[in-house]
């Protein structure tokens, strides 16, 4: 009975021996069930990601072309393909490495897919120093960035300045060319403003991808992406 009209009480109104008596109750009752933290966890958590993919979406429509046609970026797969799949990446990301596959499956069977690298050097001085010398490459042979990502991206080891050139010069890209380049052309606005899209979307990892109206937190694997891109081609969005 007391229980029963302490639940029916304002918290405000209860005096000291009663904020006590339910404060022991709680915890008794937590003590003996405590599964029900487990439920409040995931409830957090189921919360929490969805307060991310809203912030997400608002973020994709209010930075449309600067996710999807940015002059910055080099598309692989079908320039001019009907749905078009955004990935931040690190060239020292694992799971950007272990991603690689996925983009490759994408393109190897879909041919109306367009595949947009965007760069996001987040994990030390040696990825940025590496994403420097992708940036000479995009700007003096950007017909062989594809072929320069895949041979750095999916090499073991880390990315660095030396490994991206070396990777670069066994694509007949000249090393002292790269070198005039990067000095001319230092990426550091780019990296600034890849850092501030980021932001705006609630990206704190990588690969991150962007398809449609959602971001994909992670390496969900080629049969996520392509359930979100057949859901695009079929009603425009993400998730019908």
């Amino acid at each position: 009975m007391l229980m029963t009209a302490l639940w029916l009480t304002p918290a405000l109104a209860l005096d000291e021996d009663e904020k006590k008596e339910m404060g022991q109750f709680i915890r008794e009752y937590l003590l003996e069930n405590p599964e029900v933290m487990l439920e409040v966890q995931a409830a957090l958590e189921a919360k929490q990601q969805s307060q991310r993919l809203e912030q997400a979406g608002q973020a994709v429509a209010a930075n449309h072309d600067a996710i999807f046609n940015s002059q910055d970026d080099i598309a692989l797969g079908n320039p001019d393909g009907d749905v078009t799949v955004v990935e931040f990446f690190d060239y020292n990301c694992g799971y950007c490495k272990r991603a690689l596959a996925d983009m490759e499956r994408i393109l190897a069977t879909d041919p109306k897919v367009r595949f947009v690298l965007k760069e996001l050097p987040i994990l030390g001085p040696d990825s940025l120093d590496a994403h420097r010398v992708s940036n000479a490459v995009r700007l003096i042979a950007p017909e062989k960035y594809g072929e320069f990502h895949r041979a750095l991206l999916g090499s073991t080891g880390t990315a660095t300045e030396e490994s991206a050139i070396e990777v670069a010069a066994a694509l007949g890209i000249s090393e002292a060319d790269l070198r005039k380049s990067m000095a001319e052309n230092p990426n550091d606005q780019l990296v600034r403003d890849a850092y501030t899209l980021a932001t705006n979307l609630g990206v704190t990892g990588t690969p991150t991808y962007i398809v449609g109206n959602e971001a994909l937190f992670g390496a969900v694997g080629d049969d996520a992406l392509q359930e979100k891109i057949a859901n695009v081609r079929a009603c425009g969005k993400s998730t019908c």
